[in-house]
């Protein structure tokens, strides 16, 4: 597989993270700074915010650099943006299970995200030096990411999720007090003059560590597409970014796209195979968008025309 035509230079890695913080201070400071309930016309506002910022900075790394890294950072973004859909999932069933009231849920969503940004950035840029040395890890990546597709199209067993069986929930709460209860929006607070944490602060421990999983299937994914730093880290930044607004607008819905899942099995596999044949064969580009966009679309269009039939009591 062909690296990108062109590097990256200093000057915009640094623009780009001066302007998320820029837009993450805004977010947090200004329109967030008081704990309130996330309303869907607000959340729906918001992803639209993110998705018209996504395709800006796309449009820029076009007019920039070409349609090859154009065309990249989009199929980038799409597959990023296909997998965070899991990640509503554990949103829901972590603050369902902690009881996190609404108005801060906002608040662990935001530092959850800006910690998984940092995660990424360090998996990203791993995985791409692990690649330029040892040119037999993309068939690794592209074996696991077949592996883990297969694993997705299969039938789950419904099973409960307890997030306190967490083991970094449990190594914490060995080493450090958690009060028994919630004191608003704080991660910590004191009690008896002594420091302890909240239940909070255990919701935003949970979040990240199970980040951590998600990344391991998303960014073999994203380095099967590109192995620029820059797309790959940028594509997945603004992705997970939208990530918070797009759990607020469809958390209700969640249960409309039943062939979601199917769609994002395919591509797993699609880019785990493409991995494997790189050596031997390269699949352009212009194809890859072309099956990403197009399964995407067709999972969600079919998810739409077939909901699934809801079960009787």
């Amino acid at each position: 597989m062909p690296a990108t035509t062109v590097e990256y230079p200093l000057w915009a890695w640094a623009g780009f993270v001066v302007f998320i913080m820029l837009m993450l201070a805004l977010d947090l400071g200004v329109f967030h700074r008081k704990s309130h309930v996330v309303k869907v016309k607000e959340a729906v506002t918001w992803c639209a915010v993110w998705f018209t910022l996504a395709m800006a900075f796309n449009g820029f790394v076009l007019w920039q650099h070409g349609p090859t890294d154009g065309a990249q950072w989009f199929a980038s973004y799409l597959v990023e943006l296909g997998l965070s859909v899991d990640n509503v999932f554990v949103f829901i069933i972590v603050f369902s299970f902690f009881k996190v009231a609404p108005e801060h849920q906002h608040r662990v969503l935001f530092w959850g995200i800006i910690g998984a940004a940092l995660m990424r950035a360090v998996f990203i840029l791993v995985g791409i030096e692990l690649i330029n040395r040892f040119e037999w890890v993309l068939m690794i990546f592209g074996a696991f990411l077949i592996y883990t597709g297969i694993k997705l199209a299969l039938p789950k067993k419904e099973q409960d999720v307890d997030p306190e069986k967490n083991i970094a929930v449990r190594l914490f709460r060995r080493f450090f007090p958690v009060s028994p209860g919630y004191d608003g929006s704080r991660f910590f607070t004191r009690i008896d003059g002594r420091p302890v944490a909240t239940p909070l602060f255990l919701v935003l421990l949970v979040i990240e560590t199970t980040d951590v999983i998600f990344a391991i299937d998303s960014i073999p994914a994203v380095l099967g597409i590109t192995k620029n730093g820059f797309i790959a880290f940028t594509s997945n930044i603004f992705a997970i970014l939208g990530l918070r607004s797009m759990y607020f607008a469809l958390s209700g819905v969640m249960n409309l796209f039943r062939f979601l899942s199917l769609g994002l099995a395919f591509i797993l596999v699609f880019i785990g195979a493409k991995m494997i044949v790189a050596e031997w064969y390269h699949v352009g580009i212009g194809l890859s968008l072309g099956v990403i966009g197009g399964t995407l679309a067709l999972a969600v269009v079919a998810s739409l025309l077939f909901p699934e039939k809801e079960k009787r009591p």
